[in-house]
């Protein structure tokens, strides 16, 4: 076996309303659901803006873990757009978990926080993008979530 190796893609810092809508107990968890009013993204490939009327269709799940469900679209600074959708889990001691929550800043070590973002796009400047899979590594501030991607060689 090949061990690991990745390389830094982007950083990416969204901004989420805080008006959650809160559907409550489901059969399957707590879903709740957050929009994403936009953000940035920057690396040493890509960088630009995150556009409004993205999503985060979250579910925290009876055994405290927050399962998320994101998509989102990304503007690069020379205009073309790239479609990001991830799947990510958040949990940790319920003391840090009851502190996020409230949206006071933690040491991001004291949580587990990751995410597998995959991309789609048309443009031939970042269709290298469609090919590759990626993990974040992620913590919450007040505003909203930041990720540290990484393209996984």
């Amino acid at each position: 076996m090949q061990p690991l190796k990745s390389r830094p893609l982007c950083t990416i810092k969204l901004m989420v309303d805080p008006q959650i809508r809160m559907l409550g107990p489901t059969p399957f968890g707590d879903r709740r659901i957050a929009a994403v009013t936009g953000g940035t993204f920057e690396g040493e490939r890509l960088r630009g803006t995150v556009l409004s009327g993205g999503g985060d269709w979250l579910l925290l799940r009876r055994d405290g873990v927050l399962q998320l469900d994101v998509r989102l679209i990304m503007e690069t600074h020379d205009s073309h757009l790239i479609y990001m959708t991830y799947r990510g889990l958040r949990h940790g001691p319920a003391d840090v978990m009851d502190r996020l929550g409230r949206g006071e800043p933690v040491d991001p070590s004291l949580y587990y926080f990751r995410t597998a973002p995959f991309f789609e796009t048309s443009s031939e400047t970042y269709g290298w993008l469609n090919g590759i899979v990626a993990v974040g590594v992620g913590s919450r501030v007040p505003s909203g979530p930041v990720y540290d991607v990484h393209e996984v060689l």
